[in-house]
């Protein structure tokens, strides 16, 4: 019984992490040049260097500990966010900025989450509540 929770908890991890790394592959895209101001620009290809960065590591750490990686980075980045905003003038409002940034991207990763969910079959009742809505 102890070895079927181990081996649900390892199954959703492999599901989680591949839902990550189809998420990252499709930002990942090369996409038509950002235009507007180059600051745009550099912060995009910033974002994208460091998500690569991210895949590629979580790659590389094998199957068993992908998800532990992916966890772990969410927390180094986090902190990285914290020191850069730490350093900015109150008058920007830095903190809201961070948060709303970090808020973006966790709806992002949430609806990507769900067309994931939904576009196959994944053995479960979606007639109980857990959390999203159809």
């Amino acid at each position: 019984m102890c070895g079927d929770v181990d081996e649900d908890a390892g199954e959703l991890a492999q599901q989680l992490y591949a839902g990550f790394l189809a998420h990252a592959r499709a930002l990942l895209q090369p996409q038509a040049q950002a235009e507007g101001a180059p600051s745009v620009a550099y912060m995009e290809k910033l974002f994208s260097d460091a998500l690569g960065r991210s895949a590629r590591d979580a790659e590389e750490a094998g199957a068993d500990k992908r998800h532990g990686r992916l966890a772990g980075q969410a927390l180094v980045f986090a902190r990285l966010a914290g020191v850069l905003a730490g350093h900015l003038g109150l008058e920007q409002d830095p903190l809201r900025k961070v948060i709303e940034a970090l808020m973006h991207g966790y709806a992002e990763a949430e609806a990507a989450q769900a067309d994931h969910d939904h576009g196959h079959s994944h053995g479960h009742d979606h007639d109980h509540d857990h959390g999203h809505h159809h």
